[in-house]
């Protein structure tokens, strides 16, 4: 998704569609309930909906809403184990997306 901006090390060189791929995966990260979830992840993780809802106290459905949106944009992935999904992050899309948010705040 974002291997151009990496590799150029530059945002100004990315057409519009990118530069709409990469707004579209900071406002799914730029979420407190997300960016808590990814917390609980980031040293390698997998954990399940329920292990994940619970540690973060919220309702099974919203926390649930949420992996689906981090998934979809591909921020996170998932596998089957038994009758249980354990979440885990994607780390070469989250390396893409937090080098993105450095490049756009200059950090």
């Amino acid at each position: 998704m974002f291997t151009e901006m990496a590799e150029n090390n530059s945002i100004k060189n990315l057409d519009y569609q990118e530069l709409e791929r990469m707004a579209e995966s900071l406002k799914v990260v730029a979420h407190p309930i997300r960016i808590a979830i990814l917390g609980l992840l980031e040293d390698g993780n997998k954990l399940t909906v329920t292990e994940i809802h619970e540690e973060l106290q919220l309702e099974q459905a919203p926390t649930s809403h949420h992996l689906g949106l981090l998934k979809s944009k591909g921020i996170l992935k998932s596998e089957r184990n038994g009758k249980s999904n354990y979440y885990y992050i994607d780390k070469s899309t989250f390396g893409e997306v937090m080098c993105c948010f450095k490049r756009c705040t200059n950090s």
